[in-house]
């Protein structure tokens, strides 16, 4: 039959010789291991070293800064209570020779065709004051074209026109109806737009109608 020993009682037994034999490495080790000295180092210095003061040279003697000399000034006094009646005739005479305007007149700025912003802001719009009926042209007639020619037109500062430019086009070209309202709006007269009281260059979008009577 067989034995079975309890696993505690198996333990017990490793225990005692690893508690053991931990002890006698430990020992041994302490017993082998060299003694380790800690020694100072000694720092020489050598004999041959030399240490010397650098020291700028000083001027034995600074010379003081030149006195200068101030120039005399002699100022004469006119006693304003001797003026003689000529001299102060003169006085008036030339106060009233170059007497100068305070109210000068304000120049109108130079005109540059097609060069006024698009969306140039202003309070009040321009007002068409004169305006020129367009020439039909022949070949329209005969052909019996009608309809509107879309326009942007430029208004300068003085409230003439300037630049016209063809938005929507009816008849293009030489002798169409194109550049007869182009030619008619040229001879149009506005009175300005006005921006803070101030007439201002605008552009100004409208069409022309063509109708055959």
């Amino acid at each position: 039959m067989k034995k079975y020993h309890d696993w505690k009682d198996v333990a017990s037994t490793y225990y005692e010789k690893c508690l053991s034999l931990t002890v006698l490495l430990a020992l041994f080790a302490f017993l082998v291991t060299p003694e380790i000295k800690v020694k100072a180092r000694d720092i020489q210095v050598a004999d041959n070293v030399i240490v010397q003061d650098v020291i700028q040279d000083i001027p034995d003697e600074i010379k003081p800064p030149e006195e200068q000399k101030v120039q005399d000034l002699e100022i004469v006094i006119d006693d304003i209570g001797e003026e003689s009646e000529e001299d102060e005739l003169s006085i008036i005479e030339t106060i009233e020779n170059t007497a100068i305007s305070q109210f000068e007149e304000k120049k109108a700025p130079p005109k540059t065709r097609g060069k006024t912003p698009i969306f140039q802001m202003f309070e009040d719009p321009p007002v068409l004051i004169k305006q020129v009926k367009p020439e039909y042209p022949e070949t329209a007639k005969e052909l019996e074209i009608e309809g509107n020619v879309g326009l942007r037109v430029e208004i300068y500062e003085d409230g003439t026109v300037g630049e016209v430019v063809v938005v929507r086009s009816l008849m293009p070209g030489p002798g169409g109806l194109d550049e007869a309202a182009v030619n008619a709006v040229k001879k149009f007269e506005y009175t300005p737009a006005k921006f803070q009281g101030e007439p201002v260059a605008v552009w100004l979008e409208f069409a022309l109608n063509f109708t055959l009577e």
